[in-house]
């Protein structure tokens, strides 16, 4: 039985999300293949996912030098606890579904704050005299993105650092197993915008009945 996280990135409803739509029929037909798998859904936008901000630094740096976690003020304790779990889950998965939209050539803020909370040193990489090492080998991820322009050729290619993005701090961690399923120029071709999406949703089935 594998553990897989569900790290959805999209605070719109369902139905008005390409990202989530298509998604969900790759986790229904995921399930379909593998009854007995485990599935943690984490919505960025829902779950508590705490920013890395000075009272995180604050804290870390009372831990270094040896201060009690209960010594920590209240909002110290919540947020270092948080981001604790956060990475700690990660690592126990042994497969990740990234589910988001391009925004402004990025990733969603919520997602990028996921990623750092689950960045850590000696959790998801470790530093070794000869550079930074994955732990994470073996595991396997997929990345479900909605663009509404056309980013997979062209001009605008350049232009694409969401999946590149998720591929190469996955890669960091060591996961090199990646496959994207990408809903593709709805916002440019709208007249095409329900062909695109069918055609999304025939590829995630498929990518879901392998992974």
């Amino acid at each position: 039985m594998s553990k897989v996280l569900y790290i959805t990135a999209n605070p719109k409803p369902i139905e008005a999300s390409y990202s989530l739509s298509v998604a969900e029929e790759f986790i229904n037909e995921y399930k379909n293949n593998n009854p007995e798998d485990e599935i943690i859904n984490i919505d960025v936008y829902k779950n508590n996912i705490p920013l890395i901000d000075g009272d995180v630094f604050e804290a870390w740096g009372k831990l270094a030098e040896g201060t009690a976690f209960t010594d920590l003020i209240e909002a110290q304790q919540q947020k270092v606890g948080t981001l604790g779990a956060l990475v700690d889950q990660f690592v126990e998965a042994d497969k990740y579904v990234f589910v988001s939209p391009l925004w402004n050539f990025g990733i969603p803020p919520m997602l990028k704050a996921y990623i750092d909370a689950v960045s850590v040193a000696g959790k998801t990489f470790k530093y070794t005299e000869t550079g930074s090492v994955g732990l994470l080998s073996g595991k396997k991820a997929v990345h479900v993105q909605a663009r509404g322009g056309i980013y997979s050729v062209g001009p605008a290619a350049e232009l694409e650092l969401a999946d590149r993005y998720i591929k190469a701090v996955l890669g960091f961690f060591g996961v090199t197993d990646v496959q994207s399923v990408v809903v593709e120029g709805a916002n440019f071709t709208p007249d095409k915008a329900e062909e695109i999406k069918a055609a999304a949703i025939a590829n995630a089935k498929e990518v879901a009945k392998k992974f």
